[in-house]
């Protein structure tokens, strides 16, 4: 028997099935207002998390760009920021279409994505 259940009985009080199931609603009720209330203060602090990394990331291009030295530097560096670029590729009697398809064979074969790999130059070599 529950202790509660019988420090009741044992004291001569006789709960009746109304007052026991409002007893449990209000269990229940208080645990539901404690999970809401988690929950709000998760996703405000998540979201307070994004606001300050959107901040974050949009200060160092503004530090970046104002430290140029000229005006016209300005838009090359922001230009740079969305191409991306693993460094350079010399191509010797090549199109650059034919680099590509090279590329993309080769990232194919060896099962590493093309954006992880580096290709220092691409020589076309002629039959003999």
């Amino acid at each position: 028997m529950n202790p509660v259940v019988q420090l009741v009985v044992e004291r001569g009080q006789h709960l009746s099935t109304a007052e026991m199931l409002m007893d449990a609603s209000i269990v229940i009720l208080v645990v539901f207002v404690v999970l809401l209330l988690m929950y709000i203060l998760i996703s405000l602090s998540g979201k307070i998390i994004q606001a300050i990394t959107k901040i974050g990331s949009k200060e160092e291009p503004a530090k970046a760009s104002a430290s140029a030295a000229s005006p016209a530097a300005a838009p090359a560096a922001a230009a740079s920021e969305e191409v991306f670029s693993s460094g350079s590729l010399k191509l010797k009697n090549c199109d650059e279409k034919t680099a590509a398809m090279i590329m993309a064979i080769v990232a194919d074969d060896s099962g590493i994505p093309l954006e992880e790999l580096v290709f220092k130059s691409i020589k076309l070599v002629e039959k003999n």
